[in-house]
């Protein structure tokens, strides 16, 4: 049976496969599984080792693309599994295969067997790690670098689970915070359109027969649902251009991402969580990496990167000149403008005290309860404004449509 191999460090190394199987145990129990292993034999060896009859393997299919796709919080749970799994005191090579194993996503499955097949070729982790960068950013793979250096790599592994959690619940949180009024808005000009189309032309019917002038209101809406079906198409097109190109430039162009990042954080309501978002992201990585050890010059370029804001990695990029000619981290924060006065004197407290990591991490945990508290609130402000936004919207598109029967009523 074929098997997939990688060449590493001048050896080649078999990756294993993913079989599912089915057979009897010693106690006469039927049994069913999936298991990794280089081939079918190997597979059917080892699991007569366990003392199970094999009835049936079947060698599972994997499409080119690995399944699916491998998500951040993918890669935060697979961190919590190996910190663990090197924690209980198993071998590497042999978590990978635990955990790979235990996997059902086939993206993720591929990713970890890749990883593993590199160890097991002689290659470190990080530098295995490094070969996949759009899972493990630099972040990342320095620390479990420092790990490795420091003959620690379980103890920098739990450190980075915790990290990946924290900083994927806050995600989660943002995420949430934008989503709800955006679903509820998209959710009211889909009404407002279908009504237009489909309700209103039938009023206009009705009104056609009427005698008298329509009022301003009701024609001002006739003439908008006449519009958007003689030119919806156009307005569509135009919609979709419109977005294609906004994403386009905000992919592409950094000013255009500066400018955005900028505005969002000006945002009522929206702006403020954002910030304090930035702020829990800054001070956690930080927190993180200085605990492993990674000089503070090389950890802010890592920060940077993952205070989600270009502004605030303009910022951080600039601290860290600052801090590699020699200026405190503190001052270096003063000039940048954008870090409240608590977070600079804690910071501070920390550099005099020799316990920044201990410190950021303080700064963290508060922010990222802000930003948890600030989305409680927001969600309960908004729900009233967006209640009046759907009634302006649709209770005016009704009363609209009434004007003219009320004013029949009169008349008559």
């Amino acid at each position: 049976m074929a098997t997939a191999v990688a060449t590493t460090g001048g050896k080649t190394v078999k990756r294993d496969s993913s079989f599912s199987w089915s057979g009897m145990d010693k106690k006469g129990n039927r049994v069913s599984g999936k298991s990794l292993a280089p081939d079918e034999n190997s597979l059917r060896a080892d699991l007569r080792r366990q003392g199970i009859a094999v009835s049936r393997v079947k060698k599972q299919a994997q499409s080119l693309g690995g399944g699916g796709k491998v998500k951040p919080e993918d890669i935060a749970v697979f961190s919590r599994q190996l910190a663990t799994m090197l924690a209980a005191g198993i071998p590497l090579v042999q978590s990978f295969e635990i955990v790979g194993n235990g996997n059902d996503k086939p993206a993720m499955q591929k990713l970890i067997l890749d990883i593993k097949a590199d160890v097991e070729g002689g290659t470190s982790l990080h530098e295995a790690l490094g070969k996949h960068p759009l899972h493990f950013d630099d972040l990342y793979v320095n620390l479990v670098e420092a790990g490795e250096q420091a003959g620690a790599l379980e103890t920098l592994l739990d450190k980075i689970a915790t990290y990946k959690e924290k900083t994927e619940a806050l995600k989660k949180k943002v995420k949430k915070a934008l989503f709800y009024p955006a679903a509820v808005m998209v959710v009211a000009v889909v009404v407002t359109i279908i009504l237009l189309i489909f309700v209103i032309p039938q009023f206009e019917s009705l009104f056609k027969g009427f005698g008298a002038d329509l009022p301003a209101f009701t024609q001002f809406v006739i003439d908008m649902s006449r519009g958007l079906q003689d030119n919806g198409i156009y307005f569509g097109a135009i919609m979709a251009g419109a977005v294609y190109v906004f994403f386009y430039f905000k992919k592409r162009s950094k000013k255009m991402r500066e400018f955005l990042d900028r505005m969002s954080l000006k945002l009522p309501i929206i702006g403020p969580i954002l910030y304090k978002s930035a702020i829990a992201r800054f001070s956690r990585t930080l927190s993180t990496m200085f605990a492993a050890g990674v000089p503070l010059v090389e950890a802010l370029e890592s920060v940077a990167g993952a205070t989600g804001n270009i502004v605030f990695e303009t910022a951080v990029l600039k601290m860290r000149d600052e801090v590699a000619t020699g200026q405190r981290l503190q001052r270096a924060m003063e000039n940048t403008g954008l870090f409240p006065n608590m977070v600079i004197q804690m910071i501070a407290v920390g550099e005099e005290a020799g316990a920044l990591d201990a410190m950021s991490g303080k700064v963290a945990t508060f922010y990222e309860a802000e930003v948890d508290n600030a989305v409680d609130s927001m969600s309960s402000l908004l729900e009233p404004l967006i209640m009046a936004i759907l009634g302006v919207l649709v209770g005016g598109l009704v009363i609209a449509m009434y004007l003219p029967i009320f004013k029949l009523g009169a008349v008559v």
